[in-house]
């Protein structure tokens, strides 16, 4: 980091800081962030100022993005890069923030060339290129669900994290001293498990949309390893393990710190 960054890192955390009072709210509120340490709360809260200093959060269909919202959601999308850093989150910058689920209507072509009008529901949407789109009513849900496994900010940003080898298939770059042949073993292991689950109706242990695509599988995964660890710890132990070293984080052991 150059000399020229470094100060204007220093300088957006003098000048705009997140208020104490409105930072305390969250990180002694909010579970999924409960097991961190002091240190690791006060670079989470670095993090999440300089995170709202490059993202536009931009209301949609009325909705006035409060200060409490923005800092709910930078928090949140941070703790995904507490041990990564912040530069993993460039090339982007727009957050689009609906009231609650949104519908999106799109034409897909089927292996015949046949275009299909589809409509979805949704709480969420990563564009490659582009913004994050996020349902405020489903974030205050997940928080409210913690133990759901579900966490519609960190699936989005998971995403994000997914498309740094430059297209979203499950595969993020992976450290130097993490081993490829492991990975793809434990994930397509875990994949391949859910897929016979789902043929013989059966139960997934997690939620079937993984089951959709390894990029979906990515981002479930790291939805259950940031709120309900002891799940995916318990049913995919050898994922877990690959994610502990991608995140560089063990939140089942912040468990016993609760």
């Amino acid at each position: 980091m150059n000399i020229f960054k470094r100060a204007r890192i220093r300088y957006i955390l003098h000048r705009y800081p997140i208020p104490h009072a409105l930072w305390f709210e969250f990180a002694e509120t909010l579970l999924v962030l409960q097991g961190l340490t002091a240190v690791e709360k006060a670079h989470l809260r670095e993090l999440a100022t300089l995170f709202l200093r490059e993202k536009n959060l931009i209301g949609a269909q009325g909705l006035a993005v409060t200060d409490r919202m923005r800092v709910s959601i930078a928090s949140q999308a941070c703790l995904l890069v507490l041990r990564l850093g912040l530069s993993c989150l460039s090339g982007w910058s727009d957050i689009i923030v609906y009231p609650d689920a949104f519908r999106i209507s799109r034409d897909t072509t089927d292996s015949a060339g046949v275009v299909h009008r589809q409509e979805k529901v949704l709480s969420g949407e990563c564009w490659s290129r582009g913004p994050i789109v996020l349902s405020w009513g489903d974030i205050e849900q997940d928080l409210r669900e913690y133990h759901s496994g579900r966490n519609v900010v960190i699936h989005e940003i998971a995403h994000k994290l997914d498309g740094l080898n430059g297209s979203t298939n499950g595969y993020p770059p992976l450290h130097y001293q993490m081993s490829v042949p492991q990975w793809t073993a434990a994930m397509s292991a875990a994949y391949e498990d859910i897929l016979q689950r789902l043929e013989h109706k059966q139960c997934t242990m997690i939620n079937s949309c993984a089951a959709s695509s390894p990029a979906e599988f990515f981002a479930v995964i790291s939805e259950y390893f940031f709120c309900s660890p002891e799940v995916l710890y318990r049913h995919f132990a050898d994922v877990y393990r690959q994610l502990q070293l991608y995140y560089r984080q063990d939140p089942f052991q912040r468990l016993d710190l609760n």
